[in-house]
């Protein structure tokens, strides 16, 4: 059995790339790089590298040959990603792919946040191509908001735009893990998996936070641009990046992160870590 990891340079497959090793023989683990110059690093971990891009179907053909079971981890290029996973899809299935894990979205099929969009194209191709899968249906990355905690650590003040809405905090290496083990063939994993912690609140979160850290935080509910000016002022960004941080918030907003999540232990072997641990983590403490 050949497993290939694509965005296998990344955070969330270099991860997921090394969990593997620790469920399969290294040697049947193959790695999707854009470039030889990318392709290095892996080849010094001892990782087999096929070189593709999502926007070549011949390349990514090319990469898939004699591939069984497929990570299949979203383009980065929000606004391209529909015909780059489409390329996806199709290399998989006339390179005879037997099983595709795919990063998705919470709800992606109904939900109604412009997030979920592409996701819900890409599930919609794969249930197309007939291919087995698992769509990985990953809350809200832990990551995505650690400027916004750092900023508020220095200033003792944490302004978001968020509002009431909730999400399920998880660290994207406890993701990619999961990935890892729903792509091993070691486990029994379901067609769809909705992964997240408990869900919270961006007060409750400051609260963690606040715990964490014994840091007294002002925890103010702000529009987006508000929030996007805090970033911009207190966590160095450039405003196109803090407004795409800040916008993400209103998605926490809107409900669409608020999904119960399955039974991650059942599938982990584990709970995810704690929105605390992952803190503690993140943080150093």
């Amino acid at each position: 059995m050949t497993i290939l990891v694509t965005g296998a340079t990344g955070n969330y497959g270099s991860v997921a790339l090394d969990e593997l090793k620790t469920l399969v023989p290294q040697e049947d683990i193959f790695a999707l790089a854009r470039s030889e110059e990318k392709a290095a690093t892996l080849r010094d971990k001892g990782f087999q590298v096929r070189i593709a891009t999502y926007d070549d179907p011949e390349s990514l053909e090319k990469a898939f040959s004699g591939i069984d079971r497929l990570l299949f981890v979203l383009s980065s290029e929000v606004g391209s990603r529909k015909a780059q996973h489409q390329h996806v899809v199709d290399a998989a299935k006339n390179a005879g792919v037997s099983y595709i894990a795919y990063t998705s979205f919470n709800k992606a099929d109904i939900s109604t946040s412009p997030l979920a969009e592409e996701h819900a194209y890409t599930e919609q191709a794969i249930l197309s191509s007939g291919i087995a899968h698992t769509f990985l249906r990953n809350n809200w990355y832990m990551e995505n908001d650690l400027p916004l905690i750092e900023a508020a650590l220095k200033v003792g003040k944490l302004v978001h735009a968020g509002g009431n809405g909730k999400a399920g905090w998880v660290l994207r290496s406890e993701l990619a893990k999961l990935g890892a083990r729903a792509v091993s063939g070691k486990f029994d994993f379901p067609s769809v998996l909705e992964a997240g912690n408990p869900l919270i609140t961006y007060k409750q979160l400051a609260e963690v936070v606040e715990s964490v850290t014994r840091t007294k935080l002002d925890v103010v509910d702000a529009d987006v641009d508000t929030a996007s000016q805090f970033l911009q002022e207190n966590a160095g960004m450039p405003q196109n990046f803090a407004d795409m941080i800040a916008g993400s918030q209103s998605v926490v907003k809107s409900g669409s992160l608020a999904v119960e999540p399955d039974d991650i232990e059942q599938y982990l072997g584990r709970p995810f870590l704690t929105v605390k641990e992952s803190l503690q983590q993140l943080l150093g403490k």
